[in-house]
């Protein structure tokens, strides 16, 4: 779904990760009314405007539902995460606040964004990370973390959890 030769959703929509729903169905209604090919009567630019309609619906249909919006910034933010990214700060995730209708944490980013870090994240990352070590390095205090982008600025965080305690996150 977010392949890097393909364009940004948001920009298609002309809006941004941080908009709401409801800012991103307005910007797709406006750009819906403006390039739909029944308002477009004889004009020379028509197949051009059918091509830009067709850009706006996909996007739409992508982060219109709340599901494959999730899928898709979390794929955007692992191609983003591919780059070399300067770590701006490590978060023990126990620093995170719980959002329980989100199935995530997040923590507040300085320029006012939030990094967020989902339940299934944190579960892949740490059976991923519990099939590499063996038991002495288990009894050790060894521990897992993920790379978090702000969802509104270039900063990334280091999330760290210890493999040895419960996480929080399965309340």
């Amino acid at each position: 779904m977010c392949d890097p030769e393909q364009k940004d959703l948001y920009a298609v929509l002309g809006g941004s990760p941080s908009d709401s729903l409801q800012q991103l169905r307005h910007r797709y209604q406006q750009l819906a009314l403006k390039y739909h090919p029944d308002r477009l009567g004889g004009e020379n630019s028509a197949e051009s405007s059918v091509k830009t309609f067709l850009e706006v619906d996909a996007a739409w249909k992508i982060l219109g539902d709340q599901t494959t919006r999730r899928e898709y910034d979390l794929q955007r933010r692992a191609q983003e995460l591919k780059q070399d990214w300067t770590v701006d700060s490590t978060v023990d995730l126990e620093d995170m606040t719980w959002e329980t209708d989100g199935c995530e944490c997040s923590y507040s980013c300085r320029c006012g964004g939030t990094f967020s870090v989902s339940k299934e994240e944190v579960q892949e990352e740490t059976q991923r990370r519990l099939q590499e070590l063996n038991e002495q390095e288990m009894h050790r205090g060894a521990q897992s973390g993920v790379l978090v982008c702000c969802d509104t600025c270039s900063l990334t965080i280091y999330v760290t959890w210890s493999l040895n305690k419960k996480m929080h996150m399965s309340k």
